[in-house]
């Protein structure tokens, strides 16, 4: 793939699973599946949420043009491709025209309005590569997974965490001591309240 460079590959041995060597494809696939997937059959009691109080519900805005563009401009054009084969360089190409546009915004705001997330945009590529500097490479738990998803579903994804974060933190949702993951926040920011903590007593 274009965004790996080339290299010449270590002596592998086979992957050992359950006290066998993963000689066939079909048991290699078994191996990998049952060591990446292992929670996929696990069962969920879903009535804990029952528990969850009701809080009163904020109206969702209608997603804007420059959100959609905002989100666009902050997308590397050499992120590998998801299976819809699709660049940043394409979509940032396709949004010098205003129809365009429209119905990009369209489409998300429509799957917020009937709560529906289009199969299209579950599908997935999983890459399996090499965990660096091991010994040997024998064991499924010595790989790690690249996962590749569609461009259009990240872009989709990008505006709705923008347009939470915004709404959470002009709401006071989020606690103040919260830093993580949140814009205008940094280490700075910790350090800066970890020391007023501190010298307060």
């Amino acid at each position: 793939m274009n965004w790996v460079r080339k290299q010449k590959l270590s002596v592998i041995e086979a992957i050992q699973y359950e006290e066998h060597s993963c000689i066939e494809l079909k048991d290699l696939w078994i191996a990998l599946h049952n060591s990446f997937n292992s929670a996929q059959t696990r069962e969920i009691d879903i009535h804990i949420l029952d528990d969850i109080p009701s809080k009163p519900t904020e109206e969702w805005n209608s997603f804007t043009k420059k959100e959609l563009i905002d989100a666009i401009e902050k997308c590397n054009n050499s992120s590998a491709l998801g299976p819809d084969k699709l660049t940043w360089s394409h979509i940032k190409l396709i949004i010098k025209d205003e129809e365009y546009i429209a119905k990009l915004i369209n489409i998300a705001n429509t799957c917020i309005k009937l709560g529906y997330w289009p199969s299209h945009f579950k599908l997935s590529t999983i890459v399996i590569i090499l965990k660096p500097n091991k010994l040997t490479y024998d064991s499924s738990k010595l790989y790690c997974l690249i996962v590749l998803l569609n461009t259009i579903r990240k872009l989709f994804k990008k505006m709705i965490g923008e347009h939470l974060q915004f709404h959470t933190i002009s709401n006071k949702f989020i606690y103040w001591s919260q830093l993580g993951g949140l814009k205008q926040r940094s280490t700075t920011n910790a350090g800066v309240i970890l020391t007023y903590i501190i010298c307060s007593g």
